[in-house]
């Protein structure tokens, strides 16, 4: 890269649990997140938060502008589950559902976002997450309503 280029895009992604099963109970949040951050933290992609539901996580992060989005969450979603299980955090084998959802985030919706994701468990009170995840893609733009 040029020492003359200037890149900072903000990354909110979200992801479910394969099938949508409600796997990431509270004694394993913590240390979910803390494998997604780990994973990010190593591909050089500063973490603003993590935070999600049993089912999905939403995050807000810094793309490393050497990397592609796909390779950052395929990386993050393959690491993270291989700890998960290596580590037996849950009876059955864990695995991430195929797919995910990024939307580019301005800075002067930062701390919406920041927010929002920090909210989260309060959020789902209202709505659910394939509801939710069907509101982003309509909100973005997107035709396919396919699950992350």
């Amino acid at each position: 890269m040029s020492q003359h280029s200037f890149t900072k895009l903000w990354v909110h992604a979200i992801w479910a649990a394969k099938h949508r099963q409600e796997l990431i109970d509270f004694s394993i949040e913590k240390r979910v997140h803390d494998y997604i951050r780990g994973e990010l933290i190593d591909l050089g992609c500063p973490v603003r938060i993590i935070n999600g539901m049993p089912d999905h996580v939403h995050v807000l992060f810094l793309l490393n502008p050497k990397k592609t989005i796909a390779d950052v969450i395929g990386r993050v979603k393959g690491g993270s589950s291989h700890s998960i299980n290596g580590e037996n955090l849950i009876l059955k084998k864990f695995a991430w559902q195929t797919g995910y959802a990024a939307f580019a985030v301005s800075e002067s919706q930062l701390d919406v976002v920041y927010n929002y994701i920090k909210n989260q468990k309060k959020h789902h009170l209202k709505i659910d997450g394939q509801h939710e995840f069907d509101e982003f893609v309509k909100l973005h733009g997107f035709e396919n309503k396919t699950n992350p």
